[in-house]
């Protein structure tokens, strides 16, 4: 593939599988730079999730309000719905706008399947994040990222095959 026919591919709505991952990607960081901000600012200032050796607090030398695990797994778990609300939104838009070609459904069936999947993938990684925090400790940082993977894996195939036309 020449450069040209790698940019046309990446600002028009044809695209072959490889550059269409690409973009599936870029939106996803976009997606999840969405989710992590929104999940940061609320376990931060709204649901009290961070423990002050967690890497986020002490980059950012930000002042948390200590909790236990139990309580933390718990906010946590919350701040990842919170936010998921935000994101999924964040990657609908990116996904219809410059990924996929809507149409398969209605865009009401659409938008409920998008969520739908995206419910799914983050009930499965929410069960990570709180296990990880709950019952190892784990940073919420460190369970957090493996949530994000945890529910990435399944989307792409899913909203390509299943919810937009390809």
């Amino acid at each position: 593939m020449d450069f040209k026919s790698f940019i046309d591919q990446m600002t028009g709505r044809q695209a072959s599988l490889p550059v269409q991952f690409l973009k599936y990607s870029l939106s996803g960081c976009v997606a999840v730079a969405v989710h992590a901000l929104a999940f940061y600012l609320f376990s931060w200032l709204l649901v009290p999730a961070l423990n002050e050796d967690d890497i986020v607090v002490r980059i950012f030398n930000l002042s948390v309000i200590a909790v236990n695990d139990v309580v933390r797994a718990r906010n946590a778990f919350i701040n990842n719905w919170l936010a998921f609300i935000f994101s999924n939104l964040a990657a609908y838009i990116l996904n219809i706008l410059w990924v996929f070609e809507s149409g398969r459904h209605s865009r009401f069936v659409e938008i409920v399947m998008f969520y739908a999947v995206s419910a799914i993938s983050i009930a499965v990684g929410s069960a990570v994040l709180w296990l990880l925090v709950r019952f190892i400790g784990a940073s919420t940082t460190m369970a957090f990222v493996a949530d994000i993977v945890a529910a990435a894996m399944v989307n792409f195939v899913v909203r390509k095959y299943v919810i937009f036309k390809g």
